[in-house]
């Protein structure tokens, strides 16, 4: 297994902060956290405790000092007892809003009080959406099973430290802690758990279909075909497509496809592109060409997605 590619894909991994809270929780009391689409939701206990509760999978407790993740934009409850209800809508609840990012939550009753720091992180490359598919339901760091010292338990001590001891911008420093800590609850599963997963974890880390992998991700705007991938892997076409095939679930040049369009979705989101100009940098020899296959993979036109783009630009621009 080449763990150093699969180092460097991790390396290119960027987040888009979506939103974080300060939550002081008094019992009883119970949340819940709406899914959203492409996200991740973290969650940090600084104080106390708490029960985290997903559809198809048992309560889980978290105590201070943990840190749980749940990918795959699924939505989930927070709660002070597995059976604490009923759980409403947090978003939907009286906040101070410090910034367009970040709000403290005080909410509950008059029984023992827990904090929490919760955000909503989001990943654009097509790397980091490959990875966040590859985790499973609940990626769970325990604060107690840190050793001194680790970056995480160094992070999270940090953390702690700058909500209990307030002073100027420690809200701006939990975020940008809370940040890193995603990163690095990744990178500790990746170590542990994610060093044998299956699917495109195990692909890319494969000594030849890994390559082929590689050379797509770096280059691609080539225009690749089976041959000139199968002879990236130093396999014949036959083997190679088989193994590329078993390992990632998908046909070579399918996931050619798919991985170009997840970048031009990326792009076009951002509003820095044309359609024609990707259509170019892609590799395809005409627009149509490049929207016909937009449209087939993605399930929307390249229209609809700078459209939405431009407008939640318009929405978040002061009015």
């Amino acid at each position: 297994m080449d763990r150093a590619r699969l180092a460097r894909l991790l390396h290119t991994v960027q987040m888009r902060s979506t939103f974080y809270c300060h939550a002081e929780l008094a019992e009883p009391w119970a949340l819940e956290m709406p899914a959203i689409e492409d996200s991740v939701s973290f969650h940090v206990v600084t104080n106390g405790s708490c029960w985290l509760r997903l559809t198809g999978s048992a309560p889980l407790e978290l105590r201070r000092g943990d840190l749980a993740l749940v990918p795959h934009g699924r939505g989930h409850d927070l709660a002070s007892s597995p059976a604490a209800g009923p759980a409403l809508r947090v978003d939907r609840l009286p906040q101070e809003y410090i910034g367009e990012q970040y709000s403290t939550l005080r909410h509950g009753g008059t029984g023992e009080a827990s904090q929490l720091i919760c955000g909503i992180v989001s990943f654009d490359a097509p790397a980091a959406r490959e990875l966040m598919r590859a985790l499973p339901a609940v990626v769970t760091v325990r604060g107690d099973e840190l050793e001194a010292g680790s970056s995480v338990h160094d992070t999270l001590r940090t953390m702690a430290r700058e909500l209990s001891h307030p002073q100027i911008g420690g809200e701006t420093v939990a975020t940008r802690l809370a940040d890193v800590l995603v990163l690095q609850a990744i990178r500790a599963w990746i170590a542990g758990e994610g060093g044998s997963a299956t699917g495109w974890m195990h692909a890319v880390q494969d000594e030849r279909i890994g390559r082929a992998l590689e050379a797509i991700h770096d280059d691609p705007g080539r225009r690749w075909n089976l041959q000139l991938l199968a002879h990236a892997a130093t396999m014949s076409r036959s083997a190679f497509s088989a193994r590329f095939t078993e390992l990632t679930g998908e046909a070579p040049i399918a996931y050619l496809a798919r991985w170009r369009m997840a970048l031009a979705q990326s792009r076009l989101a951002e509003g820095d592109t044309t359609v024609a100009a990707l259509a170019d940098e892609l590799g395809y020899r005409s627009e149509a060409a490049f929207h016909r296959a937009f449209t087939r993979i993605v399930g929307r036109t390249p229209g609809s997605i700078r459209r939405r783009s431009r407008l939640r630009t318009e929405m978040a621009a002061p009015s």
